[in-house]
């Protein structure tokens, strides 16, 4: 967390009053409608927030035994995102914890500059680490939404009238409906829409991050190193000055083997790394201590339908990209379209999760593209591909393409015109517009 936060980045249109509960307000068209969401990150409590406004008895499930801190910095851009942000009522509190990133340096094996990207390319209008907003979605749901943390979906059996739950530890439960919203490796999905495989498309890199000592002395800065095939990113987003995130990115014939297998994971990015330049020696000496190492594929969801009977898919889970993909950004619109969906529909399922079906899918593909060359900017194969990647982010980084570039992201961000849903204190304009 910033502690001289400046004021919020996004667009203007969206600087709005906070919601007022009306008189004429409509009874909660969810009202005693039951709903198991798996996942307690960033889509699981936005879409548990939206159901509960709308009178919807909320469960979230999350086989972590706590909220998990730290991550990856997350952005958000455009008048959508800051749209959605307003209507959820976080927006003040997402700038008030922004990361504040400066500039992003490319540098050589000497640590010389080659390229200063701005922040504005790489961190939208406003930018957070995605525990604190995780925190953020936590805070303005525990009182009302019941979470189970610590436990896991081990079984769904589905009929005409409900979702029969059973549990890894907690006693089984029936529900009208589940959201699966536990991620790219959603466990959900695999249960109902079938093995990872089907649905996992791997983009031939792997990733990793870690906490490490900040022993260049980051300030909201971020220095990169690129050697064929792989990457080292050295980052700070505030908060403690004598810590940083390394980022590894390098490119491979296959996902890693057991994500949570750490000692293999520790062993696989000390062998992708050894021998080189820069820093690398001293971030491999810092796996040692860390504790928060995260080990993945550079990958994408992609599923043939978002809705198997009363289940349905939201965010990573049915349209995600690990890197990129402005998924946090996209899976806070799906999560307010799938609610409002449902609170249209009276809590129709099947008319409710078609018309979600429809409203997302358009948008979200779009988003995903954005990350098709995630893998290639960080690593590319080559010592020429290195210098093109570099010559080309020389241009970009320059005022007037750096204006073009965000018209080009902006494009996916906005690619969707959200209606107004009916609202448990009124309507949504009551809630967007004041």
């Amino acid at each position: 967390m910033t502690e001289n936060s400046k004021p919020s980045q996004l667009p203007d249109a969206a600087r709005v009053a906070p919601v007022v509960p009306t008189a004429a307000a409509a009874a909660p068209p969810l009202a005693g409608l039951r709903v198991l969401v798996s996942g307690a990150s960033v889509a699981g409590p936005a879409v548990a927030l939206w159901l509960d406004r709308y009178g919807a008895e909320v469960t979230v499930v999350e086989k972590a035994s706590k909220l998990r801190p730290g991550g990856f910095a997350v952005d958000f851009r455009g008048t959508v995102h800051a749209e959605v942000l307003r209507a959820t009522g976080i927006a003040d509190e997402v700038a008030a914890r922004q990361t504040h990133m400066g500039v992003q340096r490319i540098v050589d094996v000497r640590d010389r500059v080659l390229v200063e990207l701005p922040a504005s390319m790489l961190s939208g209008d406003v930018e957070i680490q995605r525990g604190d907003l995780a925190e953020i979605m936590y805070e303005r749901t525990r009182r009302s939404v019941r979470y189970v943390f610590g436990d896991s979906i081990a079984s769904l059996r589905q009929d005409d009238d409900g979702v029969d739950v059973a549990f890894a530890r907690a006693a089984p439960q029936r529900y009208d409906l589940v959201v699966g919203a536990d991620g790219l490796h959603s466990h959900t999905r695999a249960l109902v829409f079938g093995p990872e495989e089907r649905h996992v498309r791997f983009g031939g890199y792997c990733f990793a991050a870690f906490g490490l000592p900040n022993h260049l002395g980051l300030d909201r800065t971020a220095r990169m190193y690129t050697e064929p095939g792989r990457t080292v990113l050295l980052s700070h987003y505030g908060g403690d000055p004598a810590r940083a995130l390394a980022s590894l990115v390098f490119a491979s014939d296959a996902p890693p083997r057991d994500r949570r297998d750490v000692a293999a994971q520790k062993r696989l990015l000390r062998e992708r790394f050894s021998g080189g330049g820069w820093h690398t020696a001293r971030v491999l000496d810092a796996l040692d201590d860390a504790d928060d190492l995260y080990v993945d594929a550079l990958a994408r969801s992609d599923v043939d339908g978002l809705a198997r009977g009363r289940v349905v898919l939201l965010g990573d889970a049915g349209y995600g990209a690990t890197l990129g993909g402005m998924g946090t950004g996209c899976a806070l619109v799906g999560a307010y379209v799938l609610a409002g969906e449902l609170a249209a529909a009276g809590g129709a399922h099947r008319a409710a999760f078609a018309a979600y079906e429809a409203e997302v899918t358009a948008f979200a593909r779009g988003c995903q593209k954005n990350a098709a060359n995630v893998g290639p900017f960080f690593a590319p194969a080559t010592q020429a591909a290195i210098r093109r990647r570099d010559r080309m982010y020389r241009v970009l980084a320059t005022r007037s393409m750096t204006r073009l570039f965000r018209r080009l992201t902006l494009r996916a961000a906005q690619n969707i015109r959200l209606k107004d849903y009916p609202q448990r204190y009124g309507t949504r304009r009551d809630v967007v517009r004041g």
